[in-house]
């Protein structure tokens, strides 16, 4: 067909070329002008992705426009776009897309870190949820394209390694009445033959525990922890979280009366400045059925001084 319409047109400037030698008029109401009397071309744009959408393939950081889909919320998806932002300078001025680990991308996770706590409706580190960037091609960012998307993913486990859930229904105010069963709680700790924790399955506050989610601390200026005297400065951070969550003093008898689990994102989010960690008690070889949320030194198993 495209063979076909260019001989078209080919005889067609042969027959007007001829018609004008020969000495033929315009047609009425003609001026020869062939583009005076277009209307003026709308500027090019680019794709953007769209705020509040869900995506039933997998999170990537690198998002081609040739691979995005959208799919109805209420329907099976593995992520959700919470906000849809723009690069700004210096960062929007680079040749290419920030690389992780670099200002403009630790600027916009920061945002995304926000924004997604906004759009669920609480603290996003309470709950079994993961964050992400997604940032346009280096072929999209030559041609324009600054957008980046949050998107937000529910796990099955943020302790013990979770994998991705392909969650029905959106996750927009989903902690703000905090009864969602994607809030962290309690869990019953295992051990493993040489002492240290092999999993820890999430179980309802009612069932046999001995451990308790206590919120989050923010480990700042920190290294991410690879030797003992960092983790050491993490179980103190968390254990103030547990004093605070109990109701006991922060002194030194409180890491003889409860263990503590420190739990950083991974290396590859701590890049990213993310300094959130998840702080949980840990009472070894106690059976609890409610939470200690608030009871005091009384409630703890042993006699707390």
């Amino acid at each position: 067909m495209r063979h076909r319409l260019g001989l078209r047109l080919g005889i067609t400037a042969v027959l007007s070329s001829v018609l004008l030698v020969a000495g033929c008029g315009k047609p009425g109401g003609v001026d020869g002008d062939l583009t005076d009397g277009w209307g003026a071309m709308a500027p090019a744009t680019g794709f953007e992705p769209n705020n509040g959408a869900c995506h039933n393939a997998n999170f990537n950081p690198v998002g081609p426009r040739g691979t995005y889909e959208e799919v109805d919320c209420s329907a099976k998806h593995r992520t959700e776009t919470v906000h849809v932002g723009t690069y700004e300078s210096p960062a929007a001025d680079a040749d290419v897309p920030p690389a992780d680990g670099s200002a403009g991308a630790k600027a916009v996770y920061s945002i995304c870190d926000q924004k997604t706590t906004t759009f669920v409706g609480g603290p996003w580190r309470t709950a079994r949820l993961w964050i992400g960037v997604t940032r346009p091609t280096e072929a999209a960012w030559s041609g324009g394209a600054r957008w980046y998307r949050c998107e937000v993913i529910e796990l099955n486990s943020v302790e013990d390694d979770g994998g991705l859930v392909q969650r029905a229904g959106s996750l927009r105010d989903a902690l703000a009445d905090g009864t969602s069963d994607v809030l962290l709680t309690c869990y019953a700790i295992q051990l493993d033959g040489n002492g240290a924790i092999a999993t820890m399955p999430a179980v309802g506050c009612g069932a046999k525990h001995n451990g308790e989610f206590v919120g989050v601390w923010y480990a700042k200026d920190l290294d991410y922890p690879d030797d003992d005297a960092t983790w050491a400065k993490f179980h103190d951070g968390c254990r103030n979280l547990i004093a605070d969550y109990v109701g006991v003093p922060k002194d030194e008898d409180l890491q003889f009366r409860t263990g503590v689990v420190s739990l950083p994102g991974g290396a590859d989010v701590w890049a990213q400045g993310d300094r959130g960690v998840r702080c949980y008690m840990w009472l070894d070889g106690v059976e609890l059925t409610s939470t200690l949320k608030g009871k005091g030194v009384k409630s703890l198993p042993v006699q707390y001084k």
